[in-house]
């Protein structure tokens, strides 16, 4: 957990290079409540959590581009993807936001979301995303929404992409943010396990890394998708629904 704090979000390596981009393209266009939500974010103790505002840029034109209408994101923390996606979706668009736990949205992004006037297009589910994606499915949401953000417990990101698949249309998107994970996904694997999903004295943070690991391997080889892993934050992965 402490190498979690320790390691930076971006991919991008050259600091000159980072703060040139924020500076020239990213900063000078993002919107005033979505400043407002990241500077509230920076005081949170887990404000690494939060989507970069060049990826949350990236994720707009990537909405408007497609002209999408209804969305969904698993995993919201303070809301700053929730609130880019709401800003880029039409005035009748809808977001289903599904999170463990509200009190870091509502206490710190909600109020923002009010300002910029897009609190109508958002329902809040709380809960575990496994049994409100089944229960969407029961209610025959299957193929109604045209993008998907995912950027929750990176553990079950293979369970939800079995659900997401049914629930995103044919040629419509699902995101999958930290599919890079600090890079780290590079390192080389530990060998040995000594308990279930489990190796030695692997921490959160390299179990995590294995997990992604494997997962980027899933979606490599599904051909009901055809995807693109974009070098943008932390690693974002494109699959577009083929089938």
């Amino acid at each position: 957990m402490e190498r979690l704090l320790q390691e930076k979000k971006h991919i991008l390596k050259s600091e000159a290079l980072q703060e040139y981009i924020m500076k020239t393209s990213v900063l000078p266009r993002e919107n005033e409540a979505l400043k407002k939500l990241r500077e509230a974010t920076m005081s949170h103790e887990w404000s690494l959590m939060s989507v970069p505002p060049e990826q949350g840029q990236f994720m707009s034109l990537l909405l408007k581009l497609m002209n999408a209408s209804k969305t969904i994101e698993i995993g919201v923390f303070t809301g700053y993807s929730l609130l880019t996606t709401a800003l880029a979706l039409p005035e009748n668009g809808k977001i289903t936001a599904i999170d463990l736990d509200r009190e870091s949205f509502y206490n710190i992004g909600l109020p923002f979301i009010k300002e910029a006037g897009v609190e109508h297009k958002i329902n809040f589910l709380e809960g575990d995303a496994h049994l409100l994606l089944d229960k969407l499915l029961e209610e025959g949401e299957e193929g109604r929404y045209d993008f998907a953000f995912v950027d929750a417990d990176k553990l079950n990101n293979a369970h939800y992409h079995e659900r997401l698949l049914k629930l995103v249309r044919i040629g419509g998107l699902i995101a999958y943010d930290n599919t890079l994970w600090f890079g780290s996904v590079a390192e080389p694997e530990i060998s040995s396990v000594t308990e279930p999903g489990k190796a030695p004295g692997e921490d959160f943070f390299d179990r995590v890394r294995r997990h992604t690991k494997e997962f980027n391997k899933i979606l490599a080889s599904d051909h009901r998708v055809e995807i693109s892993q974009v070098c943008i934050g932390d690693g974002v992965t494109l699959c577009l629904r083929l089938s």
